[in-house]
């Protein structure tokens, strides 16, 4: 076939709008990203008063304004990986507080929740926390009065602001089904994904609670979403949205225009932004059916570009074929770089120290 000067200028349009867009043909080879991360051994402490000092399934870890570690994990239960509850484990907190040497300084939350997923901490150092239960049993239990919610907590646990109602679905004003993130802007917006039911939509709210609009719903297209599972802001203000099942993020701004999707983060299940927009999001789920050619682990990069810099092995790389997740479901960092990442499979806490210059 003969190679004409228009096919040619073709092949190089279709190549810089690939590039720009941060698509990356898979016939092309690229170099491996480096992964200059040093896992830190023994970090925390989880006390022997709690499980034996051994972690059950968790699912998301956040930074407050201080510097402490907060960890939202399902009360140690060890069922099947994404299924652990607390229903039936009154007794254990699912939300505790770290200092940075790993210590335990806070916990609270007891018999509030059923199924713990989305989690912030925002700048005035309160704790949001969503529960994603939408089951009507568990184990044998009712859960009854829990689940389709998301709570504002004081950084002492005392409960400030109720979102949704217990244990109802729908996709009303007042309404969730099964919210799986939240993040809370500058001004007190809280935006909720709305994303492990029907819904697939992202909801805002005032900083008093009150519904402002709602966006999105189950598909591919631009602008649609398909189990929206974390959601995040960068300094810009700009809404990022871990669309999973779309292996992407979805990007708009927060009125819910759809502005970009970025596929080169992998297959997210979270995604965190750093204030100096150092993007980490976390690919748990990635395999050769649901996203050839991309590794599970945690891609840092930039906000500004989206361009990807380094990368975190997942801890169980060598199994990515046979696990169904494995990894962070949450995933934080602080100013110097270091990456805290909950792990729902492994049920471990790890802590990443960046060696060498960022």
């Amino acid at each position: 076939m003969k190679f004409t000067r228009s096919a040619a200028i073709t092949v190089a349009a279709t190549l810089a709008f690939a590039g720009a867009h941060g698509v990356v043909s898979r016939a092309q080879s690229s170099p491996p990203l480096p992964e200059p991360y040093r896992l830190a051994e023994d970090w925390p402490t989880l006390p022997q008063s709690m499980n034996g000092g051994k972690w059950g399934e968790l699912i998301r870890v956040a930074l407050d304004p201080r510097g402490d570690i907060w960890v939202f994990h399902r009360c140690f239960g060890t069922e099947p990986a994404g299924s652990a509850t607390c229903i039936g484990r009154d007794n254990d907190p699912p939300i505790l507080k770290f200092d940075p040497s790993g210590k335990l300084l806070a916990s609270f939350g007891k018999a509030m929740f059923a199924f713990p997923h989305g989690f912030t901490v925002d700048d005035e150092g309160n704790i949001w926390a969503s529960d994603a239960n939408g089951r009507e049993t568990v184990l044998g239990m009712s859960t009854q009065g829990r689940g389709q919610q998301v709570f504002k907590f004081s950084p002492t646990g005392q409960l400030l602001m109720t979102l949704g109602k217990a244990g109802v679905a729908g996709n009303g004003p007042d309404t969730f089904d099964q919210p799986t993130g939240v993040v809370v802007a500058r001004n007190g917006d809280v935006f909720v994904a709305d994303g492990h039911g029907r819904n697939n939509r992202v909801v805002k709210f005032s900083k008093d609670g009150r519904f402002v609009k709602a966006w999105g719903h189950t598909g591919a297209g631009p602008g649609e979403l398909n189990q929206p599972h974390d959601i995040a802001l960068d300094s810009r203000g700009r809404v990022f949205v871990a669309d999973r099942s779309n292996n992407r993020l979805s990007i708009f701004d927060q009125d819910g225009t759809f502005l970009d999707e970025w596929k080169q983060f992998g297959r997210p299940s979270a995604v965190f932004i750093a204030k100096d927009d150092t993007i980490y999001v976390s690919d748990s789920y990635s395999n050769a059916t649901l996203n050839p050619g991309r590794r599970r682990g945690i891609y840092v990069g930039s906000a500004k570009d989206g361009k990807v810099t380094a990368f975190i092995p997942d801890p169980d790389a060598a199994r990515q074929e046979q696990l169904t997740i494995s990894g962070a479901s949450g995933i934080a960092a602080d100013d110097m770089g270091t990456v805290y990442a909950a792990d729902v499979g492994p049920h471990k806490l790890r802590k990443y120290v960046r060696v060498g210059p960022r």
